[in-house]
């Protein structure tokens, strides 16, 4: 019988990324090289041109800010690059790297090759940000099969433990970058997504950045000329400022010392006692923002808050005490969180994995997905006797249940128009202006005749996030269609396929995995056991592994790695004990 192939579930967070599978029935969390379910959404480069990311990297940022580089997920989608080291970087490569990674990851954890996954995204996420999510699946050796909404995820996390209960409940997912609300409906193992809303640019990154600019403001000082003047001070007091906003939310008070210029943190520094009650006003104005998209979606679900019967936390930003109580009371009630914040994502889109295999442990289970944006067409709108264009015409609104297919008809607005321009656009604007142009179908052929003919116009979308647009003309019969699905940022497939081939020859940094670490430190205190007269050889082939292990050059160190293995097999070590050596 043929085995099913794994799908692995994958959470690409802003702040830190995890990576889940479906196993034995459940999901579950696996680890990454240094034994840990979160991987640092951090890219570095070394001195020497060696990639770095994950906890070594979020290492790197503190004392070499300018050779790191974080929080991409915000600028997926767009043009935007960095520089690090000589090396530019889009958002899709560094998330790519990120992603890679992770499967890796599943690799060494499964022990055989993993092709497939499902990715999720923050809800209010556009297509372009959807699309470049996709390619950076592909570009990381990753079959995207479905991209997934964050808060989507975490309901069916909460709907695979908690199948017999029925009831309207919101997802408030507050992560490291990106805010995301979503208003739910379970009913005894069905899932329904009845609305959801967003921001894409507020996360626990500026109540960080908040408490950071807040403090420089304090001594007299400028966050935007303290970047520029002196990255090592900022690097080192933002990490600071975030442990002493992690801390407190156990704690009434917490101390945060203010470095030197150059980073340094001595005894005898500067320090600043921040209470809860002072977090919560510097905080204000950003809790105020998360009003708007919880508004909508309890108003888009057609529903008040007196109607939700449970609220569940997601995101390690909402362990912020100012965030949890203005939560409870819109709500009157107390939000809660039974699964870790942080973890609850990832575990969902395993489930969703799950469901894709049509695994028998999630046989009873059902969900559907909304629509989060309006799709619609450029219009021209008549004033007086002139014709004014660049009007919105929805056609599938924001929140309707998906897979959908819905129509609506337009109309020439000159005689004899031979053909039309179709423009088709995403977002909630009167003006098109204002929304993102998704692309264009053009559509010929239409007969002679006086202002006014006829033209269907379906949009078909599904729950990937692929839309076909097709247009019929009555008077002839003639359809026209495009679908909008891959192509990000007007990369062809020549040019995808050479970014596919650029990233595969990436190096990583062998150095953080755990198994190389065992087998280093085995190596060398087997030099002080052999004789001298094999020493010299043995140190030998230890320093090859270890030049290796720094170097990232994955046929060098293969090579070195093999070499050494043979030579301490050769010398009569049981190389079974390797996984059992410690400091």
């Amino acid at each position: 019988m043929a085995i099913t192939p794994p799908i692995i579930g994958i959470d690409l967070g802003t702040t830190n990324s995890l990576c889940a599978l479906f196993r034995d029935g459940k999901p579950t969390l696996i680890p990454n090289s240094l034994g840990s379910l979160m991987t640092p959404s951090v890219v570095g480069l070394l001195d020497d041109g060696q990639i770095v990311l994950g906890q070594a990297a979020a290492e790197l940022r503190v004392t070499r800010p300018e050779r790191t580089v974080s929080c991409f997920k915000r600028w997926i989608g767009t043009n935007r690059q960095v520089e690090l080291g000589g090396q530019t970087f889009n958002a899709n490569e560094l998330s790519s790297l990120v992603l890679r990674s992770l499967r890796e990851d599943a690799e060494r954890f499964l022990e055989h090759e993993v092709t497939d996954a499902v990715i999720t995204v923050p809800a209010y996420f556009n297509d372009n940000q959807r699309k470049a999510t996709k390619l950076a699946g592909r570009l990381a050796g990753l079959n995207v099969r479905r991209i997934l909404n964050e808060p989507t995820a975490a309901a069916l996390t909460y709907g695979f433990h908690d199948r017999d209960v029925q009831k309207n409940m919101i997802v408030i997912d507050l992560g490291g970058g990106t805010f995301d609300v979503t208003v739910m409906e379970i009913d005894e193992g069905a899932l329904e997504i009845v609305s959801t809303a967003g921001e894409t640019q507020l996360g626990g990154e500026d109540f960080t950045t908040r408490l950071v600019g807040s403090i420089l403001q304090a001594h007299g000082r400028q966050l935007e000329l303290d970047e520029m003047n002196h990255p090592l001070f900022v690097s080192r007091l933002r990490e600071q400022c975030e442990a002493a906003k992690r801390s407190l939310a156990g704690a009434d008070a917490a101390i945060v010392r203010i470095p030197a210029n150059d980073g340094i943190i001595a005894d005898d520094c500067q320090s600043v006692t921040l209470t809860k009650s002072q977090a919560r006003e510097i905080f204000d104005p950003l809790i105020k923002r998360l009003v708007r998209p919880i508004s909508r979606a309890i108003r888009d679900a057609r529903l008040s808050t007196r109607d939700i019967e449970d609220v569940i936390l997601v995101g390690g930003a909402t362990r912020d005490l100012a965030v949890q109580s203005f939560v409870a009371e819109m709500f009157d009630t107390k939000p809660h969180a039974t699964i870790d914040p942080d973890q609850v994502v990832a575990l969902g889109a395993a489930v969703q994995a799950a469901l894709i295999n049509d695994d028998l442990a999630v046989d009873d289970m059902v969900m559907t997905d909304v629509c989060p944006f309006t799709l619609g067409v450029e219009v021209a709108k008549e004033f007086g006797r002139k014709q004014v264009s660049g009007f919105y015409l929805p056609i599938i609104h924001r929140n309707t249940t998906i897979p959908v297919s819905k129509e609506e008809i337009v109309s020439t607005i000159e005689p004899n128009q031979r053909q039309v321009d179709l423009r088709v656009y995403q977002g909630e604007s009167r003006k098109v202006s204002e929304n993102l142009l998704l692309g264009n179908l053009l559509i010929k052929g239409i007969p002679p005749g006086p202002t006014g003919q006829a033209i269907h116009i379906r949009f078909t979308y599904d729950l990937n996030g692929i839309l076909e647009v097709e247009a019929y003309i009555p008077e002839t019969g003639a359809k026209y269609n495009t679908v909008f699905t891959n192509h990000v940022q007007g990369m062809n497939e020549r040019e995808i396929e050479a970014a596919v081939k650029r990233m595969a020859d990436v190096k990583f940094y062998p150095r953080e995995e755990m198994a190389n670490q065992r087998l280093l430190l085995y190596a060398e205190k087997a030099i002080g056991e052999v004789s001298p007269f094999q020493r010299g050889d043995l140190e030998h082939a230890v320093d090859h592994f270890e030049h290796a292990m720094e170097s990232g050059d994955r046929e060098a160190f293969g090579f070195a790695k093999n070499g050494l293995l043979l030579l301490l097999s050769g010398l009569g070590f049981d190389l079974e004990g390797i996984d059992d050596v410690s400091e």
